[in-house]
């Protein structure tokens, strides 16, 4: 049986998109496949009572410098996004609307969004500068909008939330592999082990 990790994510979230820049190599190392879980993290900051790391002053300058070393190390660029935090309400709804409708675009679509935000500084939350940049992309901006604004994926993004929270995610990215649940892109190492089970001598 072919491992599985799922990968509970929100584009709005810096240590996210460094998780997805690793993520799919990890997976195919271990001969992994990537459930995507698409959530909206706002809802689960709400229901769990969390919030974001940036919140805290001291605790944001930290992790700031924290994810530019990650960056480094992984050799993948990263600005953090002058506009953040930005509202994903739209973009998480066409990662669901992808997903459902032409899974073979998803990787496309998340690539887009993720170097409009995290590389490159946009502010997606902008209509028109969110439209410019599905269409560099390929993607049809009114058809996205249209995949936006469906009940089926409303719904979908929404039992994806409720999903998540159920099963005790509290922030982005988490991971699960079977009922282990880890949190954090730095914890990838742990996922990796997870999926790499070592056969062990009895004592």
């Amino acid at each position: 049986m072919t491992a599985t990790v799922e990968f509970f994510f929100d584009v709005g979230s810096p240590t996210t998109y460094l998780a997805w820049t690793q993520l799919p190599k990890l997976a195919a190392d271990c001969g992994a496949t990537i459930v995507w879980r698409p959530m909206l993290l706002g809802a689960v900051f709400k229901a769990t009572g969390n919030a974001s790391p940036v919140t805290v002053p001291a605790k944001g300058r930290w992790m700031l410098q924290d994810m530019a070393r990650h960056a480094q190390r992984y050799g993948v660029p990263f600005a953090m996004n002058p506009h953040f935090p930005i509202n994903t309400l739209t973009l998480m709804r066409g990662a669901v609307g992808i997903q459902m409708r032409e899974p073979d675009r998803l990787g496309a679509y998340l690539a887009a969004v993720f170097d409009a935000l995290w590389c490159r500084g946009l502010n997606l939350g902008d209509p028109a500068v969110l439209a410019a940049t599905l269409s560099e992309a390929g993607f049809d901006p009114a058809a996205m909008a249209a995949l936006a604004a469906d009940p089926e994926v409303k719904a979908k993004l929404l039992a994806h939330t409720e999903e998540a929270v159920a099963r005790g995610v509290f922030g982005a990215p988490t991971f699960f592999v079977g009922e282990a649940m880890f949190f954090g892109q730095d914890r990838l190492d742990f996922v990796r082990e997870a999926l790499t089970p070592v056969a062990r001598i009895p004592p």
